[in-house]
């Protein structure tokens, strides 16, 4: 058994003796620390920091330690909670408490991670995953995604949330897991169970805002932000401006901490593209510099990008193959095309994908990304995106769903209620069976009937206006057109809304949903039998064509020799005289060979894996 602690300048550091406090506000002349021991029954006791040239406010308290409550008073009287705070039970706006995190132990260490090639992802949120909706109910979940084929969880942001309910997206003390899932080592313990089952685990992270109630960095410290860089949420968060170096190094050792103290496998990064970062190295490259440096030392850790501005720079490997900032990005480009593809659905940014959406899709299958450097309609013309065919497949997390795409729609359809059941299989086939990183949004794998709603627990004031505000946002499209429409889109702050969104796991043993999981399971089983030993390696795109609704992707793999062909069609009737593709086949849905050539049905996917003379 081992204990992991990450060393920071910011919050409070438990010692051998008691507790160092620091907090980081040049603006504030003088910063009261207000201390209350756990074990002392007393009220909390104030106690002036000390206050040096760079804006440092720092004091040791002899004696204190694990379960200590705390915060710090400003000279205006305002009290916050500790921006580095590890755990906040009370809340936001409560008192932060003292985590000594050497007191768990760990019991995986001789866990170092799986290479990406290997990687299965599975998204999901912690409160909706489970009916109690706690770390705990999780992990107990962890051996049936195992058994499945998965190989990685990645859990929806964790950062203390305003409420008892949130996607997690509105969080403002990054350090500190939200107490309604647990406590800091329950998280842990869900951890070290999925290692022990060869799970890694990654954190959906976000850099580029704070969320809207319980902010109290721009009182306590306004040199967190930057107000010559507007964004949505306001102020931009200074990573380029006056002073922004300490900013910089407190998200990067976020970064680190989950790595290292909560010995997390990976993070995935929020909307880079809404990061405003103009100096070099770029944030995200700082960071992956950190990690390679640090805690990911002599393990597999990832860092995977959502970058709606497809920078294929920002996943480029260099000469050794390792990348040079994100080991992959969330592939939105796939699942447009896919769900124009599979629904028909072609509003708002779906338009770009309409025109053929099955050439689309297999341009996504081969090169990653579709935008790569066109004009986008849906941006006005806007160029979009960089050349992406010099990147391996396993740049992309590709995937039919995500929480965004899921719980962004006014009812939160997923796409099985949504498309064609006959297409949406046949995609999920192609992308299972492709070398991109496939991802599942929970409840994927068995189909699962229950909504992803936009939830959240704000304040009453902003409660009102963030369900107005919903309302409205539907109200340009025909189907909300009148208010009677829009009044029946689900309130975010309801709790009906939030348990609408639970997994019922019942489901899986039912006819219909467990027909799906055995699917799912088969190819699951396929692409880590025959496809993921010949990934790794991999250096560039696929090749593609399409014509009258077929699509033909191939790719060269890393073993030298082996090339993967993929053959689907997605037109209204079947059509016949194909060439066979050479090769194996692996996987043979709705396709017949007669004397060389092939009859595909509608749906129907033919996967051939093609070795080198010799090689069974």
């Amino acid at each position: 058994m081992s204990t992991h602690a990450h060393t920071m300048p910011f919050g409070a550091t438990a010692q051998a003796q008691g507790v160092d406090f620091a907090l980081w506000a040049p603006s504030a002349q003088a910063v009261v620390l207000e201390h209350r021991a756990a074990a002392s029954g007393c009220a909390a006791v104030s106690l002036p920091m000390e206050r040096d040239a760079h804006g440092w406010h720092r004091l040791t308290v002899p004696k204190a330690g694990q379960g200590d409550s705390y915060g710090f008073r400003l000279p205006d009287g305002t009290r916050v909670p500790d921006p580095a705070s590890r755990f906040n039970p009370e809340d936001v706006h409560g008192p932060s408490v003292v985590i000594d995190p050497r007191r768990f132990e760990w019991t995986d260490d001789a866990w170092r991670g799986r290479p990406w090639e290997e990687a299965v992802v599975y998204e999901l949120h912690v409160g909706t995953f489970t009916d109690e909706g706690t770390f705990r109910a999780a992990r107990q979940r962890l051996e049936e995604l195992a058994e499945l084929g998965i190989t990685a969880i990645e859990l929806m942001p964790l950062a203390d949330f305003p409420g008892r309910r949130n996607w997690g997206y509105d969080g403002v003390l990054p350090f500190a897991p939200d107490a309604s899932y647990g406590m800091p080592d329950d998280l842990k313990a869900l951890i070290d169970a999925a290692h022990s089952m060869g799970l890694m685990v990654l954190l959906d992270v976000v850099y580029n805002h704070f969320g809207p109630e319980g902010n109290y960095l721009h009182a306590c410290c306004p040199e967190f932000f930057n107000q010559g860089h507007q964004t949505p949420w306001g102020p931009a968060i200074n990573f380029d401006g006056p002073a922004s170096r300490t900013v910089r190094d407190f998200f990067i050792h976020n970064a680190c901490y989950w790595i290292e103290e909560f010995r997390f496998d990976g993070l995935r990064m929020d909307a880079i593209h809404a990061i405003h970062d103009e100096t070099r190295p770029h944030i995200v490259q700082e960071i992956r510099q950190a990690l390679d440096d640090g805690p990911a030392r002599g393990r597999h850790v990832h860092l995977v990008l959502e970058n709606d501005a497809n920078q294929a720079s920002m996943l480029m490997r260099d000469g050794r193959g390792i990348p040079v900032a994100g080991t992959a990005q969330w592939n939105d480009d796939l699942h447009h095309a896919a769900h124009v593809l599979a629904t028909g659905e072609r509003d708002g940014y779906y338009a770009d994908y309409a025109g053929d959406p099955v050439s689309s899709f297999a341009c996504a299958l081969a090169e990653g990304f579709v935008y790569q450097g066109q004009p986008s309609a849906f941006r006005h013309g806007e160029r979009r995106g960089e050349p992406s065919t010099r990147l391996p497949p396993q740049a992309f997390v590709s995937f039919l769903q995500t929480h965004d795409q899921v719980g962004n729609r006014a009812f939160g359809e997923r796409i099985h209620a949504l498309g064609d059941p006959v297409l949406v299989r046949a995609a999920m086939a192609c992308l299972l069976l492709s070398p991109h990183v496939p991802m599942f949004f929970m409840g994927d794998e068995f189909a699962a009937s229950t909504p992803f709603l936009y939830f959240c627990d704000f304040g009453p004031e902003l409660a009102s206006a963030v369900a107005e505000g919903r309302r409205s946002e539907f109200g340009g499209f025909a189907a909300f057109a009148d208010e009677a429409a829009r009044a029946r889109i689900p309130d975010p702050n309801a709790e009906s809304t939030f348990l609408a969104s639970k997994l019922r796991w019942r489901e899986r043993g039912t006819r219909a949903h467990f027909e799906r999981l055995c699917e799912v399971r088969q190819l699951l089983e396929i692409r880590h039998r025959l496809i993921v030993p010949r990934l790794a390696g991999m250096s560039a795109a696929g090749v593609y064509r399409c014509e009258n609704g077929t699509l033909q992707v191939a790719w060269d793999l890393g073993a030298p020799g082996t090339r993967l062909h993929l053959l689907a069609h997605f037109g209204d009737g079947p059509v016949a005289g194909l060439a066979a593709p050479p090769g194996k086949a692996i996987h043979s849905e709705g396709a017949a060979v007669q004397e060389g050539a092939m009859r595909l049905e509608r749906g129907a996917v033919h996967v051939t894996l093609e070795d080198p003379p010799g090689v069974v």
